[in-house]
């Protein structure tokens, strides 16, 4: 055996011995490495949608892995109907399809770039969804920007990245069995596709490339926040989540976040309305708005509502939900009536778990490094490198 094989020998026993380690890793901490593509779900119960490729690609009958069409440049409109998926004049006899494109090719949809492979499922006789199969560290580029400026420190930017990312392989573990593990929107994490990628935030990722938070060997549902207003809530008081790290913290950083302080007016006819919306039995004249208790954050337990006769209670938290998080934008509120106006007071943006986005920003700003902010947020927490 020459000199030069037998380098490429050792190398490639090192190169095994690293995967080898690395699998028994993942598996104890309750995740296999075929498992690191995420699948969010883009589309949702559409009848049509544009779609583009420039380069090679496929469409497969995802139901029997049978290849259906291979060719170069894609272009047109996708739709369903009992026939099956149409695209570009052509029906292909399935109800699920996948798309794949040819790395680094990108599959556009509806203007927006996407890494990965999307799969097209049925929904009704005329409807479909659409997950894209992505990567979990192209995943995680494509949220940062819509999650933290890409203008930022980057110590912040990399905690959000670790952040991110647990929070993805949390939801990979918890929803194995529905179709999707997470959404595109502000109820999982915000994300944007190849498309949102920026240099800074995607610098941030490869930074941090693998990097998770784990608690007592698991992964940590790494929930975050823009602004806690001087303390993060204690996470069992709006989930089934009662461990160490989420249970809160004093956080003297953000009380120069920009959304520190916020004022909400709501006429009683804008409150029974929003309520009506979320199908609740409310008064249909609200003479009674109180407030029923405060948690150990100072935020608000329970809203009391009566009028007409009827009452209703309602957890702050669906209360915040129905009326919009972004009109309501904490449950850490005071309210008074003035001439029967409903006039919200509060302090803070989210629902307060986890890390505070601008206390971070705060933090980075007078040297913290990223594990030290996410070793304040999250205390207790351990910071592992796995890939």
């Amino acid at each position: 055996m020459t000199q030069e094989n037998t380098m490429y020998m050792m190398k490639r026993s090192v190169k095994i011995v690293c995967l080898t380690v690395l699998g028994i890793f993942l598996f104890s901490l309750g995740y296999a490495q075929d498992e690191r593509y995420v699948r969010v779900s883009i589309i949702r119960n559409e009848n049509s949608v544009s779609v583009k490729v420039a380069g090679f690609y496929q469409i497969k009958n995802a139901e029997t892995g049978e290849i259906l069409r291979r060719g170069r440049g894609l272009r047109g409109d996708l739709t369903y109907s009992s026939s099956g998926f149409s695209i570009a004049k052509t029906i292909f006899k399935a109800h699920k399809i996948f798309i794949k494109s040819d790395y680094p090719e990108e599959i556009t949809v509806n203007g927006r770039k996407f890494s990965g492979n999307i799969l097209f499922t049925q929904k009704s006789n005329s409807t479909f969804a659409g997950i894209n199969y992505i990567h979990l560290e192209d995943y995680v580029k494509g949220v940062l920007y819509h999650e933290v400026s890409h203008y930022w420190p980057l110590e912040v930017l990399k905690a959000q990245a670790v952040v991110c990312r647990s929070f993805a392989l949390y939801q990979m573990q918890a929803n194995k069995n529905r179709e999707f593990d997470v959404t595109n929107d502000i109820y999982s994490q915000v994300y944007g596709g190849r498309t949102s990628e920026r240099y800074r935030t995607s610098l941030a990722v490869d930074r941090t490339k693998g990097i998770v938070l784990t608690y007592n060997g698991k992964i940590l549902p790494a929930y975050f926040h823009s602004t806690c207003g001087g303390r993060t809530e204690d996470a069992s008081v709006l989930w089934n989540t009662a461990i160490g790290p989420l249970k809160g913290v004093e956080c003297g950083f953000c009380k120069e976040s920009p959304h520190f302080k916020w004022v909400k007016i709501l006429s009683p006819e804008e409150l029974s309305a929003a309520l009506k919306k979320g199908n609740r039995l409310v008064p249909e004249t609200i003479s009674v708005f109180e407030v029923n208790g405060y948690d150990e954050s100072g935020r608000v337990k329970k809203i009391r509502i009566a009028g007409g006769g009827k009452t209703l209670e309602l957890s702050a938290n669906t209360f915040r939900n129905l009326i919009g998080p972004n009109n309501i934008r904490s449950t850490n509120f005071k309210v008074v009536v003035i001439n029967k106006d409903i006039v919200f007071s509060g302090i803070g943006w989210g629902h307060g778990v986890g890390m505070c986005q601008w206390g971070a920003y705060f933090m980075s700003k007078e040297g913290y490094s990223f594990e030290q902010i996410l070793k304040y947020y999250y205390p207790g927490v351990e910071i592992h490198e796995t890939l």
